[in-house]
């Protein structure tokens, strides 16, 4: 987890002029500074900006589109909950998006191939430990964050479920449950709110 004693360097601490605001809109590095800080309208702007290619990138890898979708989701609750990691001095905003991206992906495609190799050698009783561990780990942590989700209002869960799991933007999301798209952002703001706290980080 990423507490606010982890973010590196003074420009974390400071709160960002409103007058900032507008340029880190059209900049996706002040955008992730912006997360860092809790700041919910700028994962607005990052979800707008990178939503469509980090499914692209993670489709290229999982091949599934359910498993794309669930990966895709994960990889932006990560960006909501680590955007203190990034460091623009090693590299782009963009770059450590779709790093982050690339890595779930794989991550993913490795984690079903494993399981494989788990169902073959359970017969045999030929587990070692490491693995059993690893697998209870990832179980612990998907069963975590679907517990947060059930702990959404239902039309939080709605807007965040088209949103995440189904790969629509903001505005389709707006269209599709028929409501104006400043309700959706509210929705999604206060829905990521109670995730973060949920999810035990700290702003």
């Amino acid at each position: 987890m990423t507490s606010a004693s982890d973010r590196p360097g003074p420009e974390r601490d400071r709160p960002a002029p409103e007058r900032d605001r507008p340029a880190a809109a059209a900049d996706l590095g002040a955008c992730l500074r912006l997360v860092a800080r809790g700041d919910a309208d700028a994962f607005d702007a990052v979800y707008e900006k990178v939503a469509a290619s980090v499914f692209g990138i993670v489709r290229r890898v999982v091949r599934d589109p359910a498993q794309s979708e669930e990966v895709t989701q994960d990889v932006l609750l990560e960006v909501w909950r680590n955007a203190a990691k990034f460091d623009s001095g090693r590299g782009s905003a963009t770059a450590w998006v779709m790093t982050l991206a690339h890595r779930r992906a794989v991550d993913r495609v490795r984690s079903v191939q494993k399981e494989s190799e788990r169902e073959r050698r359970t017969a045999a009783a030929d587990i070692p430990f490491d693995e059993v561990a690893e697998a209870v780990e990832s179980s612990l942590e998907r069963e975590r964050v679907r517990r947060c989700l059930g702990s959404l209002t239902e039309l939080q869960r709605e807007s965040v479920t088209l949103a995440y799991y189904r790969g629509y933007t903001y505005g389709q999301v707006a269209s599709l449950l028929g409501v104006p798209g400043g309700t959706i952002k509210t929705r999604m703001r206060d829905a990521l709110i109670r995730l973060r706290d949920c999810l035990g980080v700290e702003s």
